[in-house]
């Protein structure tokens, strides 16, 4: 059974052959001969003892005669002992084996003796007599060791008895005893021989019950096992463990084929060439990969796997003999080979495609066939909308569930039409193999973004998100995937750009706008190495007094070929490209030592970015600010927006810690307007509050809630010990109306823009009272339309034009009054079989204005493109 291991191994089931048996079987041969040969040394002894004493008498016997007998008796009495006495048979075998062979050699001595004996008796019948029983025994007692050896003793002592016997002469018997000497000694050589041989079968038969002993133990409990097959690729031998699984699904593999036994994996690399050919060629085989053919014949995926190698086996001559291998089993490498691809080609959250397998499927998708059209496909790059805000209020575990749903939505609504894969927190990409149809496209779009942006139930809560889609088309949008994942990555910059929750197609003008983009980046650089920015300072005045207590730094770039570059336009630009810190640095630096050159206790106020506000170093840098201009810490004022709140941690509450520990003043920048809650204003240790423009806007108009939200933030502001200022204020009469809500501090064009360090130095020089200036009065924000209108005066109805509108009036033209209309009282139709009272407030070149007796809501109007105008003059 162990065959073909132990051939493998170099062994052999099969003793060895040798010139001599091994020790026990010689010593059997010579145990079961002995009693014969015993038996006519006794008789030969008698004869050999009868004749002498009847020939001279027992007083006449010869002391040769004597001796004779003795060395006759002498070897079987040896013999007796090694076969009878129990502490010989404890001897090693070929100690007694040894023993034996002295003893024949002993024997052949006395025959020989005796036949020197019977030499000096007449020549008769006892002569004869004593030669046959002599020739007997020796051949009897050669029998028990190798046949070729005793044939060669045989014919020997044959010989010399022969010649003893004939000639009767003493020197032919010595030559003869000398001869049988020399044979006696090379009996002794051969048995040694024997010795040997039977030793190393020994060693062989215990080195191979071993092997076979280790072997039977791999078998059993390792993953490796053992095949042979014959001449014509039959199975003659397989491992217990595989031919029991393999017989379990079908006929035993014992005398089957081994091509019928095992079908190799057609996928495995490297295995050209198959069973069949290697079998038929007698060539050797490594490393295939192979199944049992009955699990192949099933559909489902092969429960086992097993890699197998094979060699030709021959004999000694060379001859062939059959196949002789190993295997072992490979199922739990495949299942962790298999896991390993799932972990590289899939997202381990989502169970989507990773970024990997994208770019793999995008690739392979793209490539031209045989250098024919290149396949259209489309590819939608998708980023969710909010979805930072949900990791930020219900954690990350919420928001990898959230994910999760997010994926099984996508998946069935893409379905079959292509393949969707995740490429990084909230970013998701499809790929549409063969679709290249606007119409289609943007249908899928809208359904995939209308179903993503239903609820989700999540930790119990329900959250509603968005979703923005970026889409570029193969190939005009790009013929290799670098190219059409860049397009549609700027399409999706365009979707987030036009309010997020849409999706947008690639376009020329947009990559244009990234180029610009680009070297807009590259001249920020330039400027901001060769000093190509500036700092301008717009005043912040006291509603007590009006004096200027402070002013706040304000970016400037005049670029050398674009001209002024508005701050709005160039700062998301260095955030996104990491050029923010260095501005900011920047600005701070140049605030700092500007400021400390203006007199009394004008205080300096420096925006600072969330990103900025991030870095740990900030502190240091704001002291290094501090020390190398000599401002007091006091008199800087560092404004922050709510987006530092967005990431609520511990190094936020140290951060405010450290800057107030310098002494610096800490102001909220453009309240109002975040998203986060007012909770932290319990804990961050704020100065002043600064009120958005967007609440400041309007607040002076009849009916605006602007002028509560203010109040409000007011009164909250001083429970708390905070100063507050409003902010973009532009019209005079808006100076009263923020000192009556309480605001101790007014920032706006009513005060003046941005002036360079050196007017500053002017403004302070003086009495330092802010004048205002611009438009004394605000009306309503006004909308622009054109559209008909059913006017009535007096008895009188005709149609006009509105060309404007807001809340308490509108203008109009086709209208032929002059100036004394003015005051008249109209009605004007503005929503259709409603009328709504006015009066004629100017009237001149067939336009007039109407004021309205009430404010009207212009939600009901629902005008078309509406603009917004201010400052009518």
């Amino acid at each position: 059974m162990a065959r073909p291991v132990l051939a493998l191994l170099g062994l052999s089931g099969d003793a060895p052959e040798h010139d001599a048996c091994g020790h026990a079987d010689q010593l059997g041969n010579v145990a079961a001969i002995w009693p014969f040969a015993l038996a006519a040394q006794l008789v030969a002894s008698a004869v050999f003892l009868g004749a002498m004493l009847g020939h001279r008498g027992a007083g006449a016997m010869p002391l040769d005669a004597w001796l004779t007998v003795a060395l006759l008796l002498l070897p079987s009495l040896t013999a007796l002992v090694l076969l009878v006495a129990p502490p010989v048979r404890r001897w090693p075998p070929h100690v007694r084996n040894r023993c034996l062979t002295f003893a024949a050699s002993g024997i052949a001595a006395a025959l020989s003796s005796l036949l020197w004996a019977s030499t000096r008796l007449p020549l008769g019948a006892l002569q004869l007599g004593c030669f046959v029983g002599i020739a007997g025994a020796i051949g009897i007692t050669t029998v028990a060791f190798h046949p070729v050896r005793a044939a060669t003793l045989g014919f020997g002592a044959g010989l010399v008895l022969m010649l003893s016997i004939l000639s009767g002469r003493l020197v032919p018997s010595l030559i003869a005893l000398l001869f049988l000497l020399c044979l006696a000694v090379v009996t002794t050589r051969l048995a040694r021989l024997d010795e040997r041989a039977a030793r190393n079968q020994s060693l062989d038969t215990s080195e191979g019950k071993l092997a076979m002993k280790m072997i039977a133990e791999f078998e059993g409990h390792g993953t490796g096992w053992f095949w042979e097959a014959d001449r014509q690729g039959r199975l003659t031998y397989l491992s217990a463990k595989v031919a029991d699984e393999i017989a379990a699904g079908a006929a035993h593999p014992i005398g089957r084929l081994l091509t019928d036994v095992f079908r190799m994996d057609s996928a495995t690399p490297g295995t050209e060439r198959t069973l069949a050919f290697h079998l038929s060629s007698r060539t050797s085989f490594s490393d295939y990969t192979v199944c049992a053919t009955s699990a192949v014949d099933s559909d489902a995926e092969p429960d086992r796997w097993w890699s197998i190698s094979g060699r030709a086996a021959v004999d000694d001559l060379g001859r062939f003999q059959g196949f002789i291998g190993s295997g072992s089993d490979l199922t739990e490498k495949r299942r962790s080979d298999a896991e390993i691809t799932r972990l590289a080609l899939f997202d381990g959250l989502t169970g989507l495609a990773n970024r990997q397998r994208m770019r793999h499927s995008l690739d392979k998708t793209l490539q031209q066939q045989g250098g024919g059209p290149y396949r259209p496909a489309s590819l939608f790059l998708m980023d969710l909308d909010r979805f930072k805000a949900v990791n930020d209020t219900l954690g990350h575990q919420a928001g990898d569930a959230l994910l999760k749903q997010v994926a099984q939505r996508l998946q069935r609504g893409v379905g079959d039409a292509g393949l969707v894969g995740r490429v990084g927190g909230d970013e998701f990409k499809v790929l549409l193999p063969g679709i290249d149809n606007r119409d289609t496209l943007a249908m899928l779009a809208k359904e995939l973004i209308a179903s993503l942006s239903q609820p989700y139930a999540i930790a119990g809560v329900s959250v509603t998100i968005g979703c923005s889609i970026g889409i570029a088309i193969a190939p005009q949008h790009g013929e290799d995937a670098e190219e059409l994942v860049r397009n549609a990555d700027l399409a999706l910059y365009a979707a987030k750009a036009d309010g997020r929750g849409v999706h947008r197609f690639y376009s020329d003008e947009m990559l244009a706008g990234a180029k610009s983009r680009k070297a807009l980046e590259d001249d920020m650089r330039t400027a901001l190495s060769e000093g190509g920015f500036t700092v301008c300072y717009q005043p912040v005045v006291s509603t007590t007094d009006a004096h200027i207590v402070g002013y706040e730094a304000l970016l400037r770039w005049n670029h050398p070929t674009r001209g002024p570059i508005s701050p709005a336009d160039f700062v998301p630009v260095a955030e996104e490209c990491g050029l923010i810190e260095g501005l900011g640095e920047w600005v701070l630096r140049t605030a700092c030592a500007e400021a400390a050159q203006w007199p009394g206790e004008v205080r300096v106020a420096v925006n600072v970015s969330p990103i900025q506000f991030a870095n740990p170093v900030f502190p240091a840098l704001v002291t290094s600010a501090l020390a190398h201009s000599g401002l007091p810490a006091s008199r800087l004022e560092l404004e922050i927006t709510e987006g530092v709140f967005l990431d609520e941690s511990g190094s936020t509450d140290a951060m405010f810690k450290a800057l107030k520990a310098i002494g610096v003043r800490l102001a909220l920048d453009d309240f109002g307007t975040g998203y986060s809650s007012l909770g932290y204003l319990r804990t961050a240790p704020f100065d002043k509050i600064k009120i958005d423009q967007s609440f400041v806007r309007g607040a002076a108009q009849p009916g605006n809630r602007n002028a509560a939200i203010i109040r409000a933030i007011v009164t909250l502001a001083d429970t708390l010990g905070m100063e507050t200022t409003a902010e973009g204020v532009e019209i005079q009469d808006e100076i009263e109306l923020v000192r009556d809500l309480g605001c101790s501090h007014i920032q706006g064009y009513v005060y003046g823009r941005g002036v360079p360090a050196a007017d500053v130095i002017v403004q302070l020089g003086g009495t330092r009272h802010a004048a205002p200036v611009g438009h004394k009065t605000s009306r309503a924000v006004r909308s622009r339309m054109l559209r008909s209108a059913r006017i009535a005066i007096g008895g009188n109805e005709g149609d006009v034009r509105i060309r404007n509108i807001s809340t308490t009036g509108a203008m109009i033209d086709g209208i032929e009054v002059g100036g004394q209309a003015v005051g008249l009282d109209v009605l004007i139709e503005l929503v259709e079989d409603q009328m709504v009272s006015a009066r004629i407030a100017w009237a001149a070149d067939g336009k007039a204005g109407l004021e309205f007796n009430e404010a009207i809501n212009l939600d009901r109007l629902n005008p078309a493109q509406p603009g917004r105008m201010r400052h009518a003059g």
